[in-house]
């Protein structure tokens, strides 16, 4: 379903150049990293018997759900199958550690920017029962393309760390860091700028967070 929302101070013209921009460097990216990519989906291959990309349907621009492409890090589990993932998650493999970690699981997702699906800097792209939350004002985040990076992924670079050390991981998820991350990402596209967006991934290249 297509929703209609708020489009902050977001231009016609910042988009295109936006766009045009996340074309770029998809482009480059892929070009430089299609071969780790390929290695990485062959190892996770090998390490959790499935396919070694996980796709999985997320909801996208104006609600369009759409299928994110990452690296297989996790096995399934029978204890549970929620989408809160902590750091002692029993599901991630020790080489599925290593491939979130060094964020090599995160790669495929040029492909995503490439299409279309995402951009390189955006509000991170909801399963649908999180985006389904989002009420009144808190949609004009459905209103551009969701990111690889932005800010409210590098405020909680340690997510799953911090997370891991709630007694209940999922309600302080729920209460907690999903309510901070609407208000990160609405003040984000209200004060929307491309300088911005090339700081975000400055940040994210160089290791820093916003604190």
């Amino acid at each position: 379903m297509v929703i209609k929302v708020d489009q902050g101070r977001m231009t016609t013209q910042d988009r295109i150049l936006k766009r045009t921009l996340d074309l770029f460097f998809s482009g480059i990216g892929l070009t430089m990293t299609w071969w780790i990519i390929l290695i990485a989906a062959i190892l996770a291959r090998i390490d959790t018997g499935l396919n070694g990309f996980f796709v999985q349907l997320r909801v996208g621009r104006d609600g369009r759900p759409f299928k994110i492409i990452k690296i297989r890090t996790m096995k399934p589990s029978m204890e549970t199958n929620s989408t809160v993932t902590t750091a002692c998650d029993s599901r991630i493999t020790k080489l599925g550690k290593f491939f979130r970690l060094t964020k090599i699981d995160e790669l495929p997702q040029l492909v995503n920017v490439l299409l279309g699906d995402m951009s390189f800097v955006g509000p991170r792209p909801d399963v649908p029962g999180y985006a389904d939350k989002l009420k009144g004002e808190d949609r004009i985040i459905l209103s551009v393309r969701p990111g690889i990076t932005g800010p409210a992924t590098l405020f909680y670079r340690n997510e799953e760390e911090l997370l891991a050390s709630q007694p209940d991981p999922v309600l302080y998820n729920d209460t907690v860091l999903f309510p901070h991350k609407v208000k990160l990402n609405k003040q984000y596209i209200e004060n929307y700028s491309i300088a911005q967006d090339l700081n975000y991934i400055w940040r994210t290249i160089s290791g820093n967070s916003i604190c």
